[in-house]
């Protein structure tokens, strides 16, 4: 079966239409060929511009990523000038708190001998045992011993807790001084990229706000925070370190005055002890004189007094034998007048002799227990004074301790004018 085709007629077009329709596509052409010049010339100014501002961009970010590493190192070398400053102070401030617990320790020798000076002059017998010069001085030294031990305690705690906070000040500059570098790697690292190197990529989210990220102006107030925290700790470990010097001189200058005036009061108090014995054994000596003496006057007073009782033996027995005469003989006549006024007198006499003899016994008992007041308190003197010496010998560490002074005055001439270099060695 076939197909019957039909075809569309051609359609003829006058020529005005023509003519219109070569103009409208020359028309056309041009609109085209001049969207593509400008297009080009659009595109080469863009593409010079963005060459430009990248160019420059680039620079910029180079030369803020030069500045900050600049700022970087400047910080890390004042951070690191503070650091090797603050191990210094840390080095200095142990070698005073240990010269300064050196002291301390020093400080038991004159607080064990001062203690057993005191014990020991407790020890004293009778009217010796008393609250004299001496002992308010050792007792004040003992109180000025005690003083300089708890300052120098305090001292030593206050130098311990500042180590600490040195040591934490350190740890502090150290990280920074450690973060600082390791930013100044970084950015030295990002400063020599460029576009032809390799490993160089997209990455995801370049411009986010990356975590824990702080602002530049917290970043610089915590730079001036950490180095003013150092500079202030310094200034005080400095103030210190110069405390700790002051009250170790100030505490030995103080122990050597108490000690000095101690040691003056305990030497005029041996002197005034041995004035006092030397006196004792000056009356004692006129006292065993003098009851020698009296010894020897009873003795004399006896011999009179039996004497005497001859004496009244002899008149007695005249009168009573003349009473025996005969008659008108036995007259009252001067004889026996005479010979009753002796008897009277010789009674009298031995009256006040035995009366005498027993005041020169009871002088002499009086004495005698005098004497042994005057033996114990001699005891008692020379025991204190043996006791004052014992002191001053066992004071004599003292001086050859950690707070003694220059062994003679040529020594301490020479410390006080400093002359210890300048004077050859013997």
């Amino acid at each position: 079966m076939s197909v019957v085709t039909f075809e569309k007629p051609i359609q003829h077009i006058s020529l005005s239409d023509w003519h219109a329709k070569q103009w409208q596509n020359q028309q056309t052409n041009d609109t085209r060929r001049a969207d593509a010049f400008n297009l080009r010339h659009e595109s080469r100014q863009l593409r010079n511009e963005t060459k430009i501002r990248t160019e420059w961009d680039t620079y910029h970010n180079n030369v803020r990523l030069a500045d900050r590493i600049t700022e970087l190192d400047r910080w890390r070398d004042a951070l690191r000038s503070c650091l090797e400053r603050v191990d210094k102070e840390i080095a200095a401030l142990k070698d005073e708190k240990f010269s300064t617990e050196r002291e301390l320790d020093a400080l038991g020798i004159p607080l064990n001998v001062v203690a057993e000076c005191i014990s020991m002059r407790d020890n004293r017998q009778g009217a010796e045992l008393t609250y004299d010069d001496g002992d308010t001085e050792l007792k004040r030294e003992l109180c000025v011993v005690e003083s300089v031990k708890k300052l120098l305690v305090e001292r030593c705690q206050a130098a311990w807790e500042k180590l600490n906070k040195l040591e934490e000040v350190r740890f502090r500059l150290n990280l920074e001084v450690n973060d600082k570098t390791e930013a100044i790697e970084i950015d030295k690292d990002q400063l020599t990229l460029d576009k032809n190197c390799a490993n160089i990529s997209y990455k995801t989210d370049p411009l986010r706000i990356v975590k824990n990220s702080i602002p530049y102006e917290a970043w610089l107030e915590h730079s001036k925070h950490v180095k003013e925290l150092a500079d202030n700790e310094l200034a005080d470990t400095h103030k210190l370190r110069e405390a700790l010097f002051v009250v170790r001189e100030r505490a030995r200058n103080d122990l050597r005055a108490q000690r000095d005036r101690a040691d003056f009061t305990l030497r005029k108090r041996i002197y005034e002890t041995q004035k006092a014995r030397n006196e004792l054994d000056w009356q004692q000596f006129k006292m065993r004189e003098e009851m020698e003496k009296l010894l020897k006057e009873i003795k004399t007073l006896e011999d009179a007094l039996l004497a005497k009782t001859d004496g009244l033996k002899l008149c007695e027995t005249r009168l009573e034998n003349r009473a025996y005469r005969p008659g008108f003989e036995l007259a009252r006549d001067e004889a026996e007048s005479g010979l009753k006024n002796e008897v009277t007198q010789l009674r009298q006499t031995r009256n006040d002799l035995i009366n005498k003899i027993n005041c020169a016994k009871a002088t002499y008992n009086a004495l005698e227990n005098q004497q042994v007041i005057i033996d114990t308190d001699l005891a008692n003197k020379s025991h204190s004074l043996m006791t004052d010496i014992r002191c001053l010998d066992m004071r004599i560490r003292l001086r050859t301790g950690e707070f003694a002074g220059p062994a003679t005055d040529t020594d301490r001439n020479i410390q006080l004018t400093r002359m210890e270099q300048e004077i050859p060695p013997t």
